[in-house]
């Protein structure tokens, strides 16, 4: 009697198992797996609204038909600073305060500036612009000092509020208190023998050694009287000052129009290099 042959037991080949298991992997849902593109970079499906989505949105890249993502939006930019001013002039300037009168002079001991009126529309808000200027200004016969003692003939440095203006003739529109008087008359020679005649028409008070929001004519000098005092912007009479700040008359008649409390003005006054400090 023959003897059957053994059973052998029967064995797939290897790639159709690899088949098989595809074929159970595919019939897995992909979510949660992760695959590997072209590039061999690893990708992740991304579950959207409890739907996973193609691995393209989770890497900020629409798919095809998907609507774009948004670009993130622009960083704000910043307020537009005084300009020619360091960190300690810009400090010393109020926060509250809306328009700045910035006079700048040549050098230290130069008795020629240029003068720029700067607004803006709030601490918050796009910085500050220039409204009126550049103009040509005079100010002291021996340029600017950090310590104003009276007689040095310089121009005191700093940041100071204004608060009130005057003359002798009737103002412009303007929405500073005004005094009106006679006692802003002035007479004599300047220091190039120009006549000062006319020079105290229209002034606004800087608020240096005075009690802020008097009369440009009080005589009121909180450092005491040895500090000088009587420091204004006023009408230009073609030379320097002993103290003042000058420019001509037209330009005074367009600042005293521009200037408004509500809006808490200062002058930023001193030669370049110090208010660049």
């Amino acid at each position: 009697m023959p003897v059957p042959p053994p059973r052998v037991p029967l064995r797939l080949p290897h790639v159709v198992c690899s088949l098989v298991l595809l074929a159970l992997l595919a019939g897995c849902g992909a979510g949660g797996f992760a695959g590997t593109d072209v590039s061999g970079a690893t990708t992740e499906q991304v579950r959207i609204n409890g739907v996973p989505g193609p691995p393209e949105v989770a890497a900020g890249v629409p798919s095809r038909g998907a609507s774009p993502v948004p670009p993130a939006p622009a960083a704000s930019p910043q307020p537009t600073e005084l300009p020619g001013l360091g960190p300690k002039t810009r400090a010393a300037v109020p926060a509250t305060a809306r328009q700045a009168f910035v006079v700048t002079g040549d050098s230290a001991d130069s008795n020629r500036s240029t003068a720029v009126l700067y607004t803006r529309d709030g601490p918050a808000g796009p910085g500050w612009r220039a409204t009126l200027g550049p103009w040509p200004a005079h100010n002291a016969l021996n340029g600017w000092t950090g310590e104003h003692w009276e007689g040095d003939l310089r121009s005191p440095v700093g940041v100071f509020t204004l608060t009130a203006a005057g003359g002798r003739l009737a103002p412009p529109d303007t929405a500073l208190p005004y005094d009106l008087s006679p006692d802003f008359a002035v007479t004599g020679e300047g220091f190039h023998g120009e006549p000062l005649e006319g020079s105290f028409d229209y002034v606004v008070a800087i608020d240096y050694n005075r009690l802020p929001g008097t009369s440009p004519l009080d005589h009121t000098r909180p450092l005491g009287e040895e500090r000088g005092g009587g420091i204004w912007v006023h009408v230009d009479h073609g030379g320097p000052t002993q103290g003042c700040v000058s420019v001509t008359e037209d330009r005074m008649k367009e600042l005293l129009g521009a200037l408004d409390p509500a809006m808490e003005p200062v002058i930023v006054m001193g030669d370049a290099e110090s208010l660049g400090r």
